[in-house]
């Protein structure tokens, strides 16, 4: 029989199947560019570059979209029951108690963000204490301490630099090609290498997408995760399907909406992509809210 702790093994095992196949892809692709433009000098630079430019997001990425949604923090007083149930689910899971922060928004939504559980933040908009319950909202704060114990800030941020890394690359390739195609055409290149350098330029083009598309499923497979573990920590995957159809169900926009930080809520805020047909899934942050109730609401714990 299907459990919440087999759903949550078979996440992870594709999560990391996932990252293996995107590490496969960008050896690939910096090999192929490395033998079509004849020098790897260019993917050490890319390397470097990435690392350096990623560096300060990674150290600073609780700041950066704390500021960026307009959270502030918020003491015990201020919201005694919030903070009575953050503070229970972190004993029960094992956590350090994060820092509280407030989003005054009436749009109901809730994010996690921090390196790790030293450093961690949990953010809620006011419009979600307002139309959650005790047990919806212990299932949506669960979500977000699973994706702290779950370390997805850290895959989330190898992820950022391996797709920045590609994404260098082919700006790179694209922009050596264009030099030497120039170089090329006075010093009359012969027929081969103008075939190899079209389709350096295509994998060159097609390459960013198909690191995005990784990132995205590795994302939508980390909020199936975050589910599952949400779930068993409460142990009463209702209340976070509750709270899941009734943030779904809202159609008050974030003000705030910015879609860099969009994968980081328990539910996307970019309003009007929850139903959408297969094509448009694979450019989706999170997986369907009616799919994400469906699984929690038929499984056994």
């Amino acid at each position: 029989m299907t459990t919440l702790y087999t759903k949550q093994s078979k996440n992870i095992r594709k999560t990391w199947l996932l990252m293996a196949v995107f590490l496969i892809v960008v050896v690939g692709i910096g090999w192929v560019f490395s033998q079509i433009y004849g020098d790897s000098s260019f993917i050490v630079i890319a390397v470097v570059f990435s690392l350096f430019m990623n560096f300060f997001s990674y150290w600073f990425s609780d700041k950066i979209v704390l500021a960026m949604s307009g959270a502030h923090p918020i003491k015990k007083g201020e919201d005694l029951e919030f903070y009575r149930i953050v503070e229970n689910l972190c004993i029960t899971a094992g956590l350090k108690m994060p820092k509280l922060y407030m989003i005054n928004d009436p749009s109901p939504n809730a994010f996690a963000t921090g390196r790790n559980q030293e450093h961690a933040a949990v953010a809620v908009t006011s419009g979600l204490r307002k139309i959650l319950d005790k047990n919806e909202l212990e299932g949506v704060i669960a979500h977000e301490l699973s994706h702290i114990g779950n370390k997805d800030i850290l895959i989330s941020t190898i992820i950022v630099i391996l797709v920045g890394f590609v994404a260098l690359m082919s700006d790179f390739f694209i922009r050596a090609q264009f030099f030497r195609g120039r170089r090329d055409n006075r010093e009359g290149g012969g027929q081969a290498q103008l075939v190899m350098m079209l389709v350096g330029i295509l994998l060159a083009i097609l390459a960013p997408i198909a690191a995005t598309l990784i990132q995205l499923a590795i994302s939508r497979k980390r909020e199936f995760l975050a589910d599952a573990s949400g779930a068993l920590l409460t142990r009463y995957p209702e209340g976070l399907a509750s709270a899941l159809e009734k943030i779904s169900n809202s159609q008050i926009p974030l003000r705030r909406t910015n879609k860099a930080t969009a994968h980081l809520y328990i539910s996307s805020p970019l309003k009007g992509g929850q139903s959408a047909g297969w094509l448009a899934k694979l450019f989706m942050t999170h997986p369907p809210a009616e799919e994400r109730v469906k699984i929690l609401r038929g499984m056994d714990i």
